[in-house]
């Protein structure tokens, strides 16, 4: 049994709650695997995790996904071989290290062709998109959405599969260098939010109509311009929370701004079985094979730089997806 590299939270709060540790490689239980990772994700959610906004039972790790190598196979475990290339973005948090045990039954296999370090720095995002697109609102060819932070993880990816669906693609940004970059990877039209009225541009854009659905992950800051842009009947997806929670509101209130519906979804609930959770994985996989998604890994990271990263992620500094190399 060999020492490895892990982080640890021991009270949930800002960066400096990052511990970097060295302890022995844990070995896998009945049920479970451990991967040898090649490479990391960096998530929003490991950020809520880490300051006690989605509070976890101290101490704990933290990171949801990760790529790798299965080098260790605990009993009861069949079909898994050590060697075999996976990835995984469901827990338990713990992939900030140089190896993590998980539930055999949450494995994913990468096809030939994936890379590990798109794998690692996508998957949370791109089955989060797949989920929100296929099945939240089921979009339909020649519909409008908007999506707030496109050029952010999930937004980059989700506007050029919206586009590729065949759907006319609304995004917010806070700079031109975001609008840019949002403008190529799928936005039919990019309002920049700190310069223009965002829902007098989508109402001036939709014929006065509005769109039948906003996909949110911003939250507080962008909560009630959200509303105010939906069709009558539209449907509101809340699935994050970067400028702080959505405040508590009243039912009334969506009954006021055109009998709207409103969704917080969560991965977890779309992916209960292991059945829905592969075939969320298997609609990733071909857009990104198939060259309906392009994947920007912009940001790379040593294991030791997370503090760092944490601190860009929270900051709107990032552009696409990022990646921790151990």
């Amino acid at each position: 049994m060999t020492d490895e590299r892990r982080y640890r939270v021991y009270t949930p709060g800002d960066e400096s709650a990052l511990t970097l540790e060295q302890a022995p490689s844990a070995e896998p239980g009945r049920g479970q695997v451990r991967v040898r990772h090649t490479a990391i994700g960096l998530n929003f959610i490991d950020i809520y995790h880490r300051s006690g906004l989605y509070p976890l039972d101290a101490p704990f790790g933290l990171g949801l996904e990760a790529a790798g190598v299965v080098d260790a196979i605990g009993p009861g475990v069949s079909g898994w071989r050590e060697g075999d290339r996976v990835a995984y973005c469901s827990g338990p948090p713990g992939a900030y290290a140089d190896s993590h045990v998980v539930p055999a039954d949450r494995l994913l296999a990468l096809p030939d062709g994936l890379e590990d370090e798109v794998a690692a720095a996508t998957l949370l995002k791109g089955l989060t998109a797949a989920y929100l697109l296929h099945h939240t609102y089921p979009l339909k060819a020649g519909e409008t959405l908007l999506w707030h932070a496109a050029a952010g993880g999930v937004g980059l990816l989700a506007c050029q599969w919206a586009k590729h669906l065949g759907a006319r693609v609304i995004g917010t940004v806070g700079s031109q260098a975001k609008a840019d970059l949002a403008m190529a990877r799928g936005c039919d039209t990019v309002i920049l939010y700190r310069d223009e009225d965002v829902v007098e541009r989508v109402r001036e854009l939709t014929a006065g109509q509005g769109v039948p659905v906003v996909y949110d992950s911003v939250g507080k800051d962008t909560f009630e311009a959200s509303l105010d842009c939906l069709a009558p009947r539209g449907l509101m997806v809340s699935f994050g929370n970067a400028s702080g929670a959505v405040p508590p509101f009243s039912p009334l209130l969506l009954s006021q701004k055109g009998s709207l519906f409103f969704t917080r979804p969560t991965l977890a609930h779309y992916t209960t079985t292991r059945d829905e959770l592969v075939a969320l994985a298997d609609l990733w996989f071909d857009a990104v094979l198939s060259g309906a998604v392009q994947v920007d890994i912009n940001q790379r990271y040593a294991l030791n730089e997370i503090p760092r990263a944490h601190r860009d992620l929270a900051g709107r500094n990032t552009t696409g997806a990022s990646v921790i190399i151990p």
